[in-house]
């Protein structure tokens, strides 16, 4: 019996920089030595991410691009390398829970589960801790019963959010009567980096704020979490990092990302999918996470993927950015709403270097 997938919700804060707003914005807070600013515009413009929604507020932008500060934001720009650690956890601890609260009403709602009846919450995020933290908002604003169990996956990066089907997967496993509910909330727009290297640049190109949840309980009938698989890339733990400074979380992502997912990545899944009756060319969806351009063009060619294979992923790109844990969701949602019903690779990659992966059956199939 497998987890099945009854709901689905996103959410994203209503506000937003636009793709010219977020170089303007970046010029405004800091500028590396050794990159000139016409490379910067470019970087961003190859990031690919038109819009990407922040939990800073317009007030914020409109005083970061004008150059005033109206809105006494501690993220405008000041004499050290942004806010302190501390500062971004009070507005993690502020901002977080609204965007996680609206995502898992909608996944309650669209599988229409009484929030009285879950027994199980998973909370997944990387950018902020706080305790008690959004667990508690979200059991107390849905309703939930105050005896339901909690599990936090935390600090895991881009592919969390398939660590947190595993785990509802085996809750529901544990207990046949479970009903899970998994909420992941990310605020990488509190961790831009102020004085960036040229790495780090990329990574503020990149990121944006959102929230996914999904809802389910074990069964035979829907969408189903058939498996999931992990691998650890190796020799290269250095080529994603997700680091605890003075001054925020800092990313690091190197070039050779890429081209380990390119060597690594078809020998894995071949033997993984293998295991479920399944060759890659069978597998009819792929909701790959848009990490940026180069990593969705190394799955690609990894795989070799149809050319439109990965449209919803550049879409999700595009019109949110890398939301890190949350987007593989928004990515398989797109997939699901615009795509015949067909077995679904989930695929992720975060720190480490790890791949994520989560196999999702659509009703009705037969395969393990």
């Amino acid at each position: 019996m497998n987890f099945i997938l009854l709901g689905l919700g996103l959410a994203v804060p209503e506000d937003y920089f636009t793709q010219e707003e977020a170089v303007l914005g970046a010029a405004q807070l800091g500028q590396p030595n050794d990159v000139e600013p016409e490379r910067v515009k470019l970087l961003y413009q190859r990031a690919g991410v038109q819009k990407r929604h922040t939990v800073l507020g317009r007030a914020f932008i409109e005083d970061l691009l004008a150059g005033t500060r109206t809105s006494l934001s501690a993220f405008l720009p000041g004499p050290l390398d942004g806010p302190t650690t501390g500062q971004r956890m009070a507005a993690f601890a502020e901002h977080a829970w609204p965007p996680a609260l609206s995502a898992a009403r909608r996944a309650l709602q669209h599988g229409n589960v009484d929030p009285k009846t879950v027994t199980h919450l998973v909370t997944v995020s990387c950018t902020g801790f706080a305790a008690p933290g959004v667990e508690r908002k979200l059991i107390e604003k849905l309703g939930l019963p105050a005896t339901t169990e909690r599990i936090h996956v935390g600090f895991m990066g881009c592919h969390a959010a398939v660590n947190g089907l595993r785990v509802v997967a085996g809750l529901a496993a544990a207990n046949p009567d479970a009903v899970v509910l998994m909420v992941a909330v990310e605020l990488c727009t509190l961790h831009h980096c102020y004085r960036p290297t040229l790495e780090r640049v990329v990574a503020n190109t990149l990121f944006a704020d959102g929230a996914a949840a999904v809802v389910g309980r074990a069964g035979t009938d829907g969408w189903r979490v058939a498996g999931t698989a992990s691998i650890l890339i190796p020799e290269t733990d250095g080529e994603m990092s997700w680091t605890i400074g003075d001054h925020g979380f800092t990313m690091t992502l190197s070039r050779h990302v890429s081209e380990a997912i390119r060597t690594h990545l078809k020998p894995w899944l071949t033997t993984w999918l293998a295991k479920h009756d399944l060759t890659p060319e069978q597998v009819g969806q792929w909701a790959v996470h848009p990490g940026g351009p180069k990593i969705l063009d190394a799955v690609a060619e990894a795989m070799s993927l149809p050319p439109d294979a990965l449209d919803a992923s550049r879409y999700i790109l595009q019109n949110y950015g890398n939301m890190s844990s949350p987007t593989v969701l928004f990515t398989w949602d797109r997939l699901r709403k615009t795509t015949s019903d067909a077995p679904c690779v989930m695929l992720a990659f975060g720190p480490g270097l790890t791949a994520e992966a989560a196999l999702l059956m659509p009703p009705n199939s037969s395969a393990p």
